[in-house]
């Protein structure tokens, strides 16, 4: 609200986000944050907290009081389903009664757990094409297979934003999953960052020359994929074509918006020279 100029301080914007029917903030620290001046709020004004509107009187002046004693009733009708929902979820339950409460650190990335990750990951993908019935990749006839492009073998660049912080060794980057098969995989990145400001053709070319599949790993930022046109080169005779897309936060992320689609930097030559 103070971004967008709707509210003026933190006392205000409390006060009109606990009028509004919020009760939780996502707040940046423990001190500097609009949950912390609710109480100065309250004083500032009455049971209702409601604000006049913005003025150049200070939190005083915008928060209404009435001269009535002040009670807190908005405050604890929105800190009511708060709590009630941390009851229904045993936080204030002795921890014998509460099963969370037997959980270990050997839980966090457990093989039964990876595993589970693993069938959610393959369940969720989105096929949009599968000509010739490409895939699934099948370990005997694989053959010669490429994997090209920034996203290729960069595990920074495949999470997007409010993405959790893996372990190093349990990120499967496009590369290193294909080299689980038996199969002769060669790799060239092009580009080392998803901007893609430098590109080197020559290694893309030549990773995807004698290719019998070429695995073209692209994207742009966080949610968006960019737009790949509609009409591109056909792959030469017998060679197939895969095109994978990526996330990441380089392009594009929250507060960091664009101006178009388009992917960005030489990937789309990057793509053309992967398909020749």
């Amino acid at each position: 609200m103070l971004g967008h100029g709707y509210t003026h301080s933190f006392v205000e914007t409390a006060a009109a986000a606990v009028n509004a029917g919020c009760n939780l903030e996502l707040s940046y620290g423990m001190r500097d944050n609009v949950f912390m001046r609710i109480g100065e709020a309250l004083a500032a004004g009455n049971d209702t907290l409601e604000v006049r509107g913005a003025g150049a009187a200070g939190a005083a002046g915008r928060c209404r009081s009435s001269g009535r004693r002040r009670s807190p009733q908005t405050l604890r009708a929105r800190v009511r389903p708060l709590f009630y929902t941390r009851l229904r979820l045993g936080e204030f339950d002795p921890p014998a009664m509460n099963p969370y409460s037997r959980l270990g650190l050997s839980e966090v990335q457990s093989p039964a757990h990876r595993a589970l990750a693993l069938e959610a990951a393959v369940k969720s993908f989105v096929l949009l094409k599968n000509e010739r019935d490409t895939l699934p990749l099948r370990e005997p006839g694989a053959g010669r297979i490429a994997v090209v492009g920034p996203f290729a073998d960069n595990p920074r660049v495949l999470f997007g934003d409010y993405a959790p912080v893996p372990e190093p060794q349990y990120i499967y980057t496009p590369r290193r999953g294909l080299e689980t098969l038996v199969a002769n995989v060669s790799f060239a990145a092009g580009c080392q960052e998803p901007r893609c400001e430098h590109y080197a053709p020559a290694e893309v070319a030549a990773a995807a020359r004698d290719a019998d599949v070429v695995l073209v790993c692209l994207g742009t930022g966080m949610w968006g994929t960019g737009a790949v046109p509609a009409a591109l080169p056909c792959p030469p005779a017998g060679n197939t074509l895969l095109l994978g897309s990526a996330t990441g936060i380089d392009v594009e992320t929250e507060g960091k918006d664009r101006e178009d689609l388009s992917l960005p930097g030489h990937q789309l030559q990057l793509l053309q020279d992967a398909v020749r």
